[in-house]
């Protein structure tokens, strides 16, 4: 089957036509990202837990999404997860981020699994109920993935309401095994660099001896200059004396 891309508009487009009337608050993005301006687009969306697998199908009719993780965020009155995916991941320039919010009462923190459609979300969502509160219904596998066994229950480190992390246990965190008896060992204080300037080049002494044959002759030496002939006094040049040749007569 060939995957045919769509942009950001037209997904929300199929989305309010095709998912369930609970999508609300849907709207679109666009950017230009890095030194090329390559554009990136985003689809938002608000639905209910009882409506998160339906909307969660309706993506998948679009196009098989590649699930990145689910965040979650205590807003007062209930615990907001969102589900940040993409769809036709791996086509270039034709990546849209999808990102599925979902408000959950604190009345009632029961959100249905999405294992079913999306194996690998099991993890994320392990990391929801143990540190947001929320019960994952239907989950294969409920165990904790971060906190010890012995942590207090009741307890969740990102609720900001009175199920939060108390202040108690913030500031002995850090004490948590550490002796009592003896004194934290001394810290040697670093040792502050400084900086030297670098010292100017050292001029190259001349090379001793003569210079190799095949370098460049200097301007004042590279032509020497032509031995003026030598003359004699009556001006005329001189000559190297030639024996006058023998005169051979007869009877000699």
């Amino acid at each position: 089957m060939t995957r045919q891309a769509r942009t950001a508009a037209q997904i929300a487009e199929i989305l309010q036509k095709k998912g369930p009337k609970s999508i609300q608050n849907i709207r679109t993005e666009s950017w230009a990202e890095g030194l090329k301006k390559t554009q990136a687009e985003s689809v938002w969306l608000q639905t209910t837990p009882a409506d998160l697998i339906k909307t969660l199908e309706a993506i998948i009719d679009i196009d098989y999404p590649h699930l990145a993780v689910v965040s979650g965020v205590d807003t007062g009155d209930a615990v907001e997860l969102l589900y940040h995916m993409q769809v036709f991941y791996g086509i270039p320039k034709a990546e849209v981020n999808v990102t599925i919010t979902v408000p959950v009462p604190k009345k009632n923190l029961v959100i249905p699994t999405i294992t079913s459609l999306i194996p690998g979300a099991v993890y994320t969502e392990r990391e929801k109920q143990e540190m947001l509160g929320v019960t994952v219904e239907g989950i294969p596998d409920p165990r904790g993935l971060f906190l010890p066994a012995d942590f207090p229950e009741g307890v969740y480190p990102w609720r900001k309401d009175e199920c939060g992390i108390t202040e108690d246990m913030v500031n002995d965190l850090w004490a948590s095994g550490r002796p009592t008896d003896r004194p934290a060992p001394p810290v040697k204080p670093k040792e502050k660099k400084v900086r030297t300037p670098k010292a100017p080049a050292a001029e190259k002494p001349a090379p001793e001896g003569p210079a190799p044959a095949d370098a460049p002759a200097d301007k004042a030496d590279a032509a020497p200059a032509p031995t003026p002939e030598l003359t004699s006094a009556e001006g005329a040049p001189d000559t190297p004396d030639t024996p006058e040749p023998e005169v051979k007569t007869n009877g000699e």
